[in-house]
């Protein structure tokens, strides 16, 4: 299993620390309940190393018409709204929910370039809270392809503290290529033309650079 970059430093803090605990409990405390804790020490590290784990995925084709699904999850959210931070203008929003133990590395739908990046702290709201998109700790990436634009929005959760996000303003993205990674539970949010044809509906469970979110026209 590939484990993504931003697991190195907390996999073996987490080993340590485990490691650590179990020692003192198993000196001080019965022998039955170290093998108890022991069990469950196992499976807390094996969801740890999970949770960063960097499957590759090739996206079936390249296509400018196509955007694809920027992160595994749930589809939690199909409407138009208005989109106030850089287009001002109505949007259809997508929203895509991903719990802990989904792979929470975010990759960019669509090729073009970065015409847009910003950083905003905010709040810990439970992702799917209706106000996350906008007063939550998250990051605005604008692609520019050759027709369109297209925003993608990584927001943090109750759990998540960091975002991490490697695309640079005028920078060129490939298709599919990675944009970031999100710790624990956390949501990304795209918003796309009115005129695009959505792919995907409410409930669905959805994989990064797998299944398409929508059709530019």
């Amino acid at each position: 299993m590939r484990i993504h970059k931003s697991g190195y430093l907390t996999i073996p803090i987490a080993f340590f620390i485990l490691a650590g605990l179990l020692l003192m409990i198993y000196l001080w405390l019965p022998i039955w309940l170290f093998f108890f804790l022991l069990t469950a020490a196992i499976i807390f590290f094996t969801l740890i190393v999970r949770f960063f784990r960097n499957p590759i995925r090739a996206i079936p084709k390249e296509d400018e018409k196509l955007v694809y699904v920027p992160a595994d999850g749930k589809v939690v959210v199909i409407e138009e709204t208005v989109e106030t931070e850089y287009f001002q203008q109505p949007r259809i929003q997508i929203s895509i929910f991903m719990s802990p133990l989904n792979v929470h590395v975010n990759r960019n739908p669509v090729a073009g370039t970065v015409a847009y990046y910003k950083y905003h702290p905010g709040k810990y709201l439970v992702a799917w809270h209706p106000k996350s998109s906008t007063e939550n700790e998250r990051t605005t990436t604008v692609i520019k392809t050759k027709t369109s634009s297209i925003l993608i929005r990584q927001i943090a959760g109750a759990v998540a503290r960091r975002i991490l996000n490697y695309n640079q303003v005028d920078t060129q993205v490939t298709q599919g290529s990675e944009m970031g990674f999100i710790k624990f539970g956390s949501r990304v949010d795209v918003f796309l033309p009115l005129d695009a044809k959505v792919q995907v509906k409410i409930g669905d469970e959805v994989k990064g650079n797998w299944d398409v979110l929508a059709q530019l026209s």
